[in-house]
């Protein structure tokens, strides 16, 4: 066996959306990242290997940052959407991005301890034969599973907790070590001509729908099967292999009852493809200074100075039983969009380097219902990231920020288009003193520290391509970039990869008021200079390097890509 050794300042345990967010975040503020995933593919729950859909608070309050850039690239990349491009993009988001070190493949399998923090982990990865150790200053357990904690002796809590240890209404009246399940999902595909299917000879019969009580098993758009489902009354990781065999059994059973034990309208859709997988819901929760629970998430998480993240999924409780159990699957227990969760639920609290992000943070079961869905995650793991970048640079750990760098961390977050409910951005203050104008529309609610459409407010101006905005100074002074915050119809576009192939399928694009082309001008001594032409730009937040000395700048938008409209949410000037 190989032995290498990595030395960071910053190690991410899982490559899933919350553990990719994480390291990309951290390695865009500075630090020098390593992140060791035990799958060939990123992603986790929404890569190719399980395909689940990336849920989160939607609407009005969907997920900015690291996951709308990837989201919005694939869109860009692969309108007819096919896995093979999906796991190319979450690949090259992590593989391609400065002062990270990817370790695929790779299994966590130890933890060297001094005192009560993390020294280095160690991970075997298999296609190499090779041992990697990695040392690190902080530790980023993103496994789902919570891998460091036993390696590590951090606290942890598994199952559901007594309704009255927190006054929860929705739980249970004693503890228990019951968990929602894993899901082994299935999609299939349409052809021209009736195709047959021959189940395998282990796959569990579905006589009739009688045996699929309440367990949609249509083709539509949005049947992806979730609800073939166990584990939740067995150990949850050590059961894992054994409770894929039985999935399958029931994944195959249930094609078998769609094509050929009644009418589903499934005569020509073969099927394309099923998950080996399963794709976990609750294992491992670790626990920090404060644990989440049913009571916080209802209260909108306004009690806490320190938010990070938000959620606004409900309560999505599912039965333990899964498949086995006869009635509704899961109970969605309502919660408001969105509500905050605190920075001290992201790290251990007594293993003293160690964040967490993702479905493992320190939340109730109830909580968690509603927490550990993906986009949610992947903000957490942004979260968790840009903290990390921020104690390293001060020599700091965790609970160093809270509560005198709280403030630091909310800004930065909302600098790379994090939004955070109840909280403002904070005005450059190149931005604060010069003056705003527009041959068009009310430029103002550029600055007023709001990035997105919130009820009525107007927090974006309007106007057409032939417009224009402008900052003006009362003398020259260095403009050195340009933040730029876009429409990228937040309310309306689909995201989500599809759960089956159709003959044809809907074609996916950026949205059409998303900004495409556009062009800074700079004035100096009197006359106008192009000091930045951007085209083809694919994101919601743009970053313009300007590096000029001007006593005034434009932003002239040239293209959409398709609207005819120009609706900008934010731009500063530094």
């Amino acid at each position: 066996m190989n032995d290498i050794r990595h030395k960071v300042d910053f190690c991410v345990v899982g490559g899933g959306l919350a553990g990719m967010a994480a390291a990309i975040a951290a390695a865009r503020h500075g630090a020098r990242v390593a992140l060791m995933h035990d799958r060939p593919v990123l992603g986790g729950n929404a890569s190719s290997e399980i395909r689940m859909w990336i849920c989160g608070a939607g609407g009005a309050n969907r997920e900015t940052g690291i996951i709308e850039e990837i989201q919005l690239e694939n869109l860009y990349r692969n309108s007819l959407p096919t896995y093979a491009v999906w796991d190319s993009i979450l690949y090259e988001f992590v593989r391609f991005e400065p002062n990270i070190t990817l370790l695929l493949n790779c299994t966590c399998c130890g933890a060297e301890m001094e005192g009560r923090r993390i020294r280095s982990v160690r991970g075997r990865q298999m296609t190499t034969e090779t041992w990697h150790t990695v040392e690190s200053a902080l530790f980023a357990d993103c496994s789902g599973d919570s891998v460091l904690a036993p390696l590590s002796g951090a606290e942890f809590r598994t199952g559901r907790e007594a309704r009255a240890e927190f006054s929860e209404d929705i739980e249970p009246e004693g503890a228990d070590r019951k968990t929602m399940g894993m899901s082994c999902l299935i999609q299939a595909a349409e052809t021209n001509s009736p195709q047959a299917f021959i189940p395998p000879r282990w796959a569990h019969v579905y006589k009739s729908d009688d045996d699929l009580p309440l367990r949609k098993h249509d083709l539509g758009p949005t049947s992806n099967f979730w609800w073939i489902e166990l584990g939740g009354e067995n150990d949850s990781i050590r059961d894992t292999e054994e409770l894929r065999d039985e999935l399958l059994k029931i994944a195959y059973g249930v094609w078998d009852h769609i094509k050929n034990r009644g009418s589903h309208g499934a005569e020509n859709w073969v099927l394309d493809w099923v998950g080996f997988l399963p794709g976990k819901r609750e294992s491992r929760r670790y626990v920090g200074d404060v644990i989440m629970n049913q009571n916080y998430v209802r209260a909108e998480g306004k009690n806490f100075d320190d938010i990070v993240a938000y959620g606004g999924w409900p309560m999505d409780d599912h039965h333990p039983a899964g498949f086995r159990y006869r009635d509704t699957p899961t109970i969605f227990h309502p919660a408001p969009s969105p509500y905050g969760i605190p920075y001290r639920c992201l790290y251990s609290r007594n293993v003293e380097n160690l964040f967490c992000a993702g479905r493992n943070i320190s939340v109730s079961h109830a909580a968690l219902s509603s927490t550990r869905v993906m986009a949610t995650c992947a903000i957490l793991g942004q979260a968790a990231g840009t903290a990390a970048a921020i104690a390293c640079r001060g020599s700091m750990l965790p609970r160093d920020l809270y509560p005198d760098r709280i403030g630091k961390l909310q800004q930065a977050l909302m600098e790379d288009d994090c939004y955070l409910p109840w909280q403002k951005r904070a005005m450059p203050e190149l931005t604060r003193r010069a003056k705003l104008t527009a041959s068009a529309g009310a430029p103002e609610p550029l600055r007023n520290g709001v990035d997105r459409d919130l009820g009525k407010a107007e927090n974006a101006w309007e106007g057409s391509l032939a417009d224009w905005i402008e900052y003006s100074l009362d003398k020259p002074a260095l403009i050195r970039e340009a933040r730029l915050v876009f429409d990228s119809s937040l309310l309306k576009r689909p995201m989500n990869m599809p759960c089956h192939r159709r003959l044809e399928p809907e074609k996916r694009a950026l949205p059409p008021t998303l900004m495409r082309d556009f062009r800074l001008e700079v004035r100096v001594q009197g006359g106008w200079q192009v000091a930045a032409a951007v085209k083809d730009s694919k994101r919601r937040m743009a970053r313009v390097s300007v590096n000029r000395e001007a006593d005034a700048i434009r932003f002239y938008p040239e293209r959409t890509w398709g609207a005819d409209k120009v609706r900008l949410f934010a731009w500063d000037i530094t």
